[in-house]
This record gives structure tokens, C-alpha cells and sequence, in this order.
């Protein structure tokens, strides 16, 4: 079988190249070596009528959802088509996507038309592994990343950064705006909201100056990271940003305060809303709840004591009330 394919042709296939089972329990009686070779020939002739159908549509790379029979593999091998079986149904939905193809259930409806198309298809030996790649798709709608590492905590780290930059430019196409980052929006949100606490009377001033406290803490931190004096940089970026330097952020590579769009440092406007929105509405939820009951488990079973008479029935030991331990005196009765 080819290990490569240039040009590739290829064919999804969502029904198995073999002989299937019959639904019902069959039993065949075989007289004499004829019939025997004669069964095992209708078996071939059924295969090769598959192969013929898959051929025939153009395709020379197959990638099947079930099994492939090893004859049909032989018949696929001789004629020059690359054949992976047993392919998971989402990986063979996200080639669809990939290549252009359309997955066929059914041989009879295989048709040039219903093949997508890739530059190259060849099969690698990655460590102990061997992958197929499939390269040079002209419109592929789904594509795959190979992260690698020297252990699993790496590749993990990886991925996660990976996939949080996907997320950031997701963010960016469905919502085409930007601000700098840096934490200059904050400092200058919170210059703001300072300055509009001033027209406030009573408690409202004092939870405005707080949520401006609270916007401040994403630069001070960036300072502290960065290895910063936190103090002295927030009071700089706060001078700064009252001259109008809306820009002025903090740069932790370069570990100063600069222009964040000349120095191409930018978040997505959907991602600072978002946590804004977030923060804001964990404290709320938090100043509603006005006590907290804290239940402790009593060891004792419910009711107390343990078992036996109600109370006031324990002197009975020593018989009735008014008996003396015996009967009374009946003398004089006989």
C-alpha cells in the first residue's frame, strides 16, 4: 500500500469494504471442494465489485469509518489507493470540513463529485506512533494542531495557551474592537470613576472610590509581576493618564510605562467587558448575604438519654405503693 499521495483524491466512506453478517443464523453444507472454492470466490467477486465502485469514482485515497477487509485492501494496494480504517465519526466529520468531500453511505452513490481534495496525504512515524497527515487542503474549514513537549505537564501548558490565543482572536472577529492593554483601561476607568464620586453624597461616594480602588488592582499587579515598584508605577501611570495619555499602560516584558499601541500590546474590548461584568457581579452577590448559619451535629441521638421508663416510674423496684413487700394483715377475717 502507498505511504504517500500527491494530488489526492479523497473518499469518505461510512460503510465497511466487507462481507457483511446476515442478521439471521445461516448454516451452508459443503459436499465437495468446488463448492467450497466456489464460495470462496463469490466472496472475492463481492469485493472486488466494492473496490471496483471505489476506483472507479476516481478516488486513491479511501478513509473509512468501519473495517476494511484484507482483500479488499490487496485489491485497493494494487491499484494505488491509500486506505485508513476505522476512523472516528467526528475526525471523519471534521475531514469533510477539511477536504471538501461528502461522506457516502452507501458504494452505489459514490461519485467523483462527492471527493474532496488535499496536495499531499502521507503516512509519518512520529516516535512510536504512525500519523496521517493530510496537507495543502485549498478551503479547509477545520485543521488540526500537533503540540508537542518532553512531558505531559508541558504539552498541557501548551494547549492551554494555545487555545486561549484562538479564544483571544475568536473574540476579535465576532466583536472587531480593541483597547489597550497593559492595564491602561483601568487605571483610566478608575480616573473616572474617582472623579465622578466627588458629585456623590453619603455611602455611595465611599463604594465608588472602592470600585475604583478595585479597577486599579489589574495594573498594580502587573507591576508587581513584572517585577515593579507597584506604588510608584500607579502613581506615574495615574499622572500620565491625567495628561491625556489614554495609551499609557504597563510593560511587563520591557518592565516600564509606554504607549501600549505603539508598542503593539491590545486585549479585546469583549474580554475587558466581560470581566468587568463578572467582578461586578461576584461582589454584589456577595453583599446580599446579610448572616451566615453555621449548624454543628449533636453526637447524641434525637429525644436525649437513653432508653427505658418515662420519667417518675423508676421507683418501682420494690413493688406498689402501700404494700410493704407483702399482702396487708388479714387477721380476724376467718
Amino acid at each position: 500500500m502507498p505511504k504517500n499521495i500527491v494530488d489526492a483524491k479523497i473518499a469518505l466512506i461510512n460503510t465497511a469494504l466487507e462481507i457483511s453478517k446476515t442478521e439471521t443464523d445461516a448454516k451452508i453444507n459443503i459436499q465437495n471442494p468446488q463448492q467450497l472454492k466456489s464460495f470462496l470466490d463469490e466472496e472475492n467477486r463481492m469485493l472486488k465489485t466494492m473496490v471496483d465502485k471505489v476506483i472507479g469514482s476516481g478516488a486513491n485515497v479511501v478513509l473509512c469509518q468501519k473495517g476494511v477487509d484484507d482483500m479488499a485492501q490487496h485489491y485497493l494496494a494494487k491499484a494505488g489507493v491509500l486506505v485508513v480504517r476505522r476512523i472516528k465519526e467526528s475526525d471523519l466529520t471534521k475531514l469533510a470540513k477539511a477536504t471538501g468531500a461528502r461522506i457516502v453511505t452507501n458504494l452505489d452513490d459514490l461519485f467523483e463529485k462527492d471527493l474532496g481534495s488535499a496536495a499531499l496525504v502521507e503516512e509519518r512515524k512520529i516516535e512510536e506512533d504512525r500519523w496521517v497527515f493530510i496537507e495543502g487542503c485549498k478551503h479547509p474549514k477545520s485543521v488540526t494542531l500537533l503540540l508537542r513537549g518532553g512531558s505531559q505537564r508541558v504539552v498541557d501548558e501548551v494547549e492551554r495557551s494555545v487555545h486561549d490565543a484562538i479564544m483571544v482572536v475568536k473574540d476579535v472577529m465576532e466583536t472587531p474592537s480593541i483597547v489597550a492593554g497593559g492595564g491602561a483601561p483601568e487605571t483610566y476607568a478608575a480616573a473616572k470613576v474617582r472623579s465622578w464620586s466627588k458629585s456623590l453624597e453619603g455611602r455611595e461616594q465611599l463604594a465608588a472610590e472602592k470600585f475604583a480602588d478595585a479597577l486599579e488592582s489589574i495594573p498594580l499587579a502587573l507591576a508587581e509581576n513584572a517585577g515593579m515598584d507597584p506604588i510608584d508605577t500607579l502613581t506615574s501611570l495615574r499622572s500620565r493618564q491625567l495628561k491625556g495619555e489614554k495609551w499609557t499602560g504597563i510593560d511587563v516584558m520591557k518592565t516600564r510605562i509606554a504607549n501600549m499601541k505603539s508598542s503593539d500590546i491590545i486585549e479585546p474590548l469583549t474580554v475587558k467587558l466581560q470581566i468587568v461584568s463578572a467582578a461586578s457581579e461576584a461582589a454584589c452577590m456577595i453583599l446580599r448575604i446579610d448572616d451566615v448559619i453555621a449548624t454543628v451535629k449533636s453526637s447524641a441521638p434525637p429525644g436525649g438519654g437513653e432508653g427505658g421508663m418515662p420519667p417518675g416510674m423508676g421507683g418501682m423496684g420494690g413493688g406498689m405503693p402501700g404494700m410493704g413487700g407483702g399482702m396487708p394483715d388479714m387477721g380476724g377475717m376467718m
